[in-house]
């Protein structure tokens, strides 16, 4: 498992070295003011294929290898193999996200359709559904309607990849989002004693942390729609797995280990809305970009492309420590389902007010560091 954790890092690292020098040409058609960028210069957007291509070494490498020694892949799984099956059902949305990091062309009408593809074949090939809510008296009635699992299961995996996409907006944030969720399902997983499982999620994680290496803090290359489709599919399957293979796992463990991209997804829908305009159109109102414009402020260069990648960098970590406050408390009450529903509301009523707090610039004072005197205590509006 480490060897093959290990081959995905390198893997992605060295695809993602190839895609950075000879992969830029198509950086120069992202629009320079598009309201998501916050970086200056031509940078390429398909770090998710170096994550795939590493993701899938990692496994090859294990198989190759079990075969050459002649003991039994840690890969193999009924009905068949694992990755195979993971492969096939998340082609469509993997390679629509990499057309549309190339060339800016496919509507959102269009990608919505592809990660719902992903869910019918997940639903069809690994027999995904939701079994249950964490309730003996719940779980009485929703097992006697089966199509409120499998559309539940279909709404977790055509959604997680939109919830990903939309808060891959600065450098290492969503990559290291991801791979902290990962481990902590590996973690889970192994101590159920589900190796293939884990194996999964651990060589996911070596291959975003191979691109992570150029991706953060220097910026080189993105993950692009494609590597945030990867990792919301690939995560969303993973959860729902665990969950319907072990009946010790609180279906709301992933709720709780998901709920800042969820939240961050769904807040969104609701502000957008509100507001009267669409869902799908794209704007700086998230909670990333609130901080990189209003807590993540001064920096002082005489380049200005330096000044934008410093920002960049500083805003990240706020978000890896907003994400650790509900990641923690997952892997410890796994089996819990009332602590992790607590959890879950607590991050929810922590997360309005902050959002609030920021955008009506009443940040407290132990995290203004950077405002312009002129924003301290300026009144604001929700907007």
């Amino acid at each position: 498992m480490v060897i093959a954790t290990l081959l995905s890092v390198l893997f992605s690292w060295f695809l993602c070295l190839v895609l950075i020098r000879y992969a830029r040409g198509h950086a120069h058609e992202y629009g320079e003011f598009l309201p998501q960028r916050f970086h200056l210069g031509a940078v390429p957007r398909v770090g998710g294929l170096g994550i795939a291509v590493g993701w899938a070494a990692g496994l090859v490498g294990v198989i190759a290898i079990a075969e050459i020694s002649g003991a039994n892949s840690e890969v193999l799984t009924l009905p068949g193999r694992l990755e195979v099956w993971w492969s096939l059902v998340l082609l469509p949305p993997v390679l629509g996200g990499l057309w549309e990091d190339l060339s800016q062309r496919l509507s959102p009408a269009i990608r919505l359709s592809l990660t719902s593809i992903s869910a019918l074949l997940a639903i069809f090939f690994l027999d995904l559904s939701i079994q249950r809510l964490g309730f003996a008296w719940m779980d009485v009635h929703w097992s006697a309607w089966p199509m409120l699992g499998l559309g539940l299961a279909f709404v977790a995996v055509a959604g997680l990849p939109h919830a990903f996409n939309l808060i891959d907006g600065y450098n290492g944030l969503a990559g290291t989002v991801a791979t902290i969720i990962c481990v902590a399902v590996a973690h889970v997983a192994l101590q159920l004693g589900d190796r293939p499982l884990a194996l999964m999620v651990l060589t996911l994680a070596g291959g975003t942390a191979g691109f992570l290496i150029w991706n953060y803090p220097r910026g080189l290359i993105f993950a692009g729609d494609g590597g945030a489709y990867l990792w919301g599919g690939a995560i969303a399957i993973a959860c729902i797995t665990l969950v319907q293979r072990h009946e010790e796992v609180s279906p709301w463990f992933p709720m709780l280990l998901l709920i800042y991209p969820v939240w961050e997804t769904v807040f969104s829908i609701y502000r957008k809305l509100a507001r009267g305009g669409s869902p799908g159109v794209a704007d700086a109102l998230h909670l990333h970009q609130l901080i990189y414009r209003r807590i993540v402020r001064e920096v002082f260069h005489d380049d200005a492309a330096r000044r934008m990648l410093t920002r960049n960098n500083r805003t990240s970590p706020y978000l890896w420590g907003f994400t650790l406050l509900s990641v923690i408390p997952a892997v410890l009450f796994w089996r819990n389902t009332p602590m992790l529903m607590g959890f879950c509301m607590l991050f929810v009523l922590t997360y309005v007010p902050l959002y609030l707090m920021i955008v009506r610039f009443k940040v407290p004072r132990w995290i203004r560091r950077g405002l312009h005197k002129h924003e301290i205590g300026r009144p604001g509006r929700y907007r």
